[in-house]
């Protein structure tokens, strides 16, 4: 490794030192003209791990879902032109999911404006909503770099590093730099909006307090308002397993809710709600907000009234604010709401039971056994599609960390690479993605034989009915012929041993117990297949 902190040295080392200067050990890629030499000086001389990815978008997927199981921003590298456009719907994942990544993407040289793949990169990043930092000169390698970084925490969203090719092997002298992000904690408010909130909560006899993915680091603060209140706590599916354990626990938030739970939330008068988006699958497009108070915490003023209208907005922490409300109750003396002890606990999060399949598997029973079998400390991935609200609802997950989301955007094909990339971020936990035919066949295909040549401890459950479910779905509710979304994929159980891992076809109960021993003696990657009844698959619930 090198031990040199000032030298003249090519820009592709001066950006692989900063990185190793700013800490970042990981970055995922796919090498090209512009970034070879950048990667190698990365994993050779600076002691870091590249992780190859087999596209372009898988990398970010990758380092998208590494930033979110680490909480620490997440770096990938491609080169020039359509290297950079096969990443912009992953881009624009980690926007809509508000993940930090820096993404050194290369440029064609400036010195040749007819190359063949060059294009106006500052547009295609535009377009997908991330941030762009352009390299300017060799001299301010460090310094660019240094502020992608620093913006991609600051602003929580993915930031494209430009560099020239022609950069790369021009010398300059490097000097280490690194932009420290200022953080403090919002201040607790003040003034009548205080007041009028305090006052909705004290006056509430059904209260809920919902937490989202702006209040995961507030849990303790916002349990001790829940039962200063009395009041039940939910979350948004970003937010999902923030309040595990808990008896008064009714899960996600909406249309996603359990009958119970949602039938709580429909009679609630007051809706506290820190960090939380309250977007239509939240209130069941606006539903579950009728006829109650809603008093909304964030630290992002411009989430304040984006979907429904609150009666009390504070910009603020969401756990100093939870502590300011329990410090107030107690000085007014106010009562518990007592709505807590009218509930059962045990009906809270109990989900409808499936229909049982006539001809092949049965989805949701599969659902309850993988529940049970899966390793408890799993990471979960979901990748899109008809599949995926059950898998939500039914499958747990500890913490909001260990639960990854790919529908940001409503595409599929994206589960698999961010799989990976959560099995580097956590190399001593399992990883458990649940994917449909659909998106396998688009995103997950060409990435299954990365995670055998990593030896990744991965399971894949692999829903396929054979067909484009969701759009399979409303040729049915118009009594049209759903042919065209129906499609004789090979089997993948087949083609998983054939990437070098595991695979196990289930079409029945006999080969579902086959597959849930498998998962107890994995040694490696493992597909799972369940044949599925396109017309026994539920619907989604959003």
């Amino acid at each position: 490794m090198y031990d040199q902190q000032t030298a003249t040295i090519p820009t592709h080392q001066a950006l692989a030192r900063g990185l190793h200067h700013h800490g970042i050990d990981t970055m995922f890629g796919l090498m090209g003209d512009a970034n070879l030499f950048l990667a190698d000086y990365f994993a050779r001389e600076c002691g870091g791990r590249f992780v190859p990815a087999a596209h372009e978008g898988s990398a970010v997927l990758m380092a998208l879902a590494y930033a979110h199981v680490t909480a620490r921003p997440g770096i990938a590298t491609v080169t020039h032109g359509p290297a950079l456009t096969n990443c912009m719907t992953a881009l624009t994942e980690g926007v809509r999911g508000k993940l930090p990544l820096v993404l050194l993407a290369g440029d064609t040289p400036a010195i040749n404006p007819r190359h063949l793949q060059g294009i106006d990169q500052r547009a295609v990043v535009a377009a997908t909503g991330a941030g762009f930092e352009q390299l300017r000169a060799p001299e301010t390698a460090a310094r660019d770099l240094a502020r992608a970084i620093w913006r991609a925490r600051v602003e929580k969203r993915p930031v494209v590093l430009n560099m020239p090719a022609d950069f790369m092997w021009a010398e300059a002298e490097y000097v280490p730099h690194k932009l420290d992000v200022f953080e403090t904690r919002s201040f607790v408010p003040e003034g009548d909006a205080l007041d009028q909130a305090i006052g909705m909560i004290a006056s509430a006899r059904r209260p809920v307090i919902l937490a989202g993915g702006g209040a995961v680091d507030a849990r303790a603060q916002i349990l001790r308002l829940a039962e200063r209140l009395q009041a039940p706590v939910a979350t948004t599916l970003r937010a999902k397993g923030l309040f595990r354990g808990h008896p008064y626990d009714l899960d996600i938030f909406g249309t996603l809710s359990t009958p119970a739970a949602y039938d709580v939330i429909a009679k609630a008068d007051c809706i506290v709600a820190f960090g939380a988006g309250l977007h239509d699958f939240t209130t069941d497009r606006g539903k579950l907000m009728a006829a109650k108070r809603l008093v909304q915490i964030d630290t992002d003023a411009s989430a304040m009234g984006r979907s429904v209208h609150p009666h009390a907005a504070l910009v603020a922490d969401a756990g100093l604010t939870a502590d300011n409300f329990v410090h107030w109750l107690n000085e007014a003396e106010i009562a518990p709401s007592g709505f807590t002890p009218e509930l059962d606990p045990d009906r809270l999060r109990q989900h409808v039971p499936g229909r049982r399949s006539k001809s092949r598997v049965s989805y949701v029973e599969a659902l309850e056994k993988l529940e049970a079998a899966l390793p408890q400390d799993r990471i979960l991935v979901t990748d899109g599609g008809r599949f995926m609200t059950e898998v939500w609802c039914r499958i747990g997950v500890r913490d909001p960390q260990s639960f990854v989301v790919t529908a940001h955007f409503g595409s599929i094909g994206l589960g698999l690479p961010e799989a990976i990339g959560a099995g580097i971020a956590a190399p001593d936990r399992p990883v458990v993605l649940f994917s449909g035919d659909g998106g396998f066949m688009m995103g997950g295909l060409g990435e299954f034989n990365t995670a055998v040549r990593l030896k990744q401890d991965l399971v894949v459950i692999l829903c396929n009915d054979a067909a484009y479910g969701a759009e399979h779905i409303q040729f049915l509710d118009r009594q049209m012929d759903p042919s065209m979304t129906e499609f004789d994929w090979p089997c993948f159980a087949e083609v998983a041993r054939s990437l070098g891992g595991k695979g196990i076809l289930v079409t029945d109960d006999a080969g579902l117990d086959a597959a849930l021993h498998a998962i107890a003696t994995r040694d490696g990657p493992l597909l799972i297949e369940l044949r599925l009844d396109p017309n026994d698959v539920p619907r989604m619930r959003i």
